[in-house]
């Protein structure tokens, strides 16, 4: 589970961006959590999403910087 404030990167797309909030979604009777993410870099950039957790990496520490350092 991620904390508010890491910073992830989606697997499909590879927007990267930082967890804000958390959330849930009920699919066909199962219940999955979600997250929030703010979009740092993407096509998106600057927007809110929310998606399910599992189709979320976490940031490594090496692109965090790189991504700070611009």
């Amino acid at each position: 589970m991620y904390i508010i404030g890491d910073y992830v990167q989606h697997e499909k797309t590879g927007n990267i961006g930082e967890v804000v909030g958390y959330g849930h979604r009920i699919v066909e009777d199962v219940y999955l959590t979600t997250i929030k993410v703010r979009l740092l870099k993407g096509k998106d950039k600057k927007s809110i999403v929310e998606d399910v957790l599992s189709e979320w990496a976490p940031l490594e520490e090496e692109l965090t910087s790189q991504l700070f350092s611009q």
